[in-house]
C-alpha cells in the first residue's frame, strides 16, 4: 500500500499545541485535538481521562464540533501536553473517525517529519460501520 500525503495544516498543529499547553492540567486532561471544519473553522477539545476509560481528545472534538454545527471535518490532529508534540490517534479513535468522516485527513508524525494522510491509510482493510447498516424504511 502506498500512502499519499497531503499538505500539512500547520495552523491546526499550532491550535492543538496552544490548547495542550494552556488547557491540559494534571492527569485528567493530557491531550488536545484540533480539527478544521469543512467551512474553515478550527474546533478544539481536550480529552477527559477517567480510570474507567474516558474519551480521547479526538472523540470529545467530534461532540464539540457537532455542538457548534460543524458536521463535516476535513483534517484533525492530536497533540500531547508537556511538549510531547503530535500523537497519532489510538485504534478506537481511528475507527470512530473513519465511521464519522471517511474522507478525513489526519496529521501524524514527529517534530519536523509530520505528514497528513487519509484516515483510511491509518486503518487499512477496515470495517466501515455505515456499509453494514440495513436501509431504514
Amino acid at each position: 500500500m502506498t500512502t499519499q500525503t497531503h499538505p500539512v495544516d500547520h495552523e491546526l498543529i499550532q491550535a492543538a499545541t496552544h490548547i495542550a499547553g494552556t488547557r491540559c492540567r494534571g492527569d485528567n486532561h493530557t491531550m488536545a485535538a484540533a480539527a478544521r471544519a469543512h467551512d474553515g473553522r478550527i474546533i478544539t477539545a481536550v480529552n477527559a481521562y477517567h480510570f474507567t476509560g474516558g474519551p480521547c481528545a479526538e472523540l470529545v472534538l467530534i461532540g464539540a464540533a457537532a455542538a457548534q454545527g460543524a458536521y463535516r471535518l476535513d483534517t484533525i490532529v492530536a497533540v500531547g501536553d508537556r511538549d510531547r508534540g503530535v500523537v497519532p490517534p489510538c485504534g478506537r479513535c481511528r475507527q470512530v473517525l473513519l465511521d464519522y468522516f471517511p474522507t478525513l485527513k489526519v496529521i501524524v508524525g514527529e517534530q519536523d517529519r509530520v505528514r497528513t494522510v487519509l484516515i483510511t491509510d491509518l486503518l487499512p482493510d477496515s470495517y466501515v460501520w455505515a456499509d453494514h447498516q440495513l436501509d431504514a424504511e
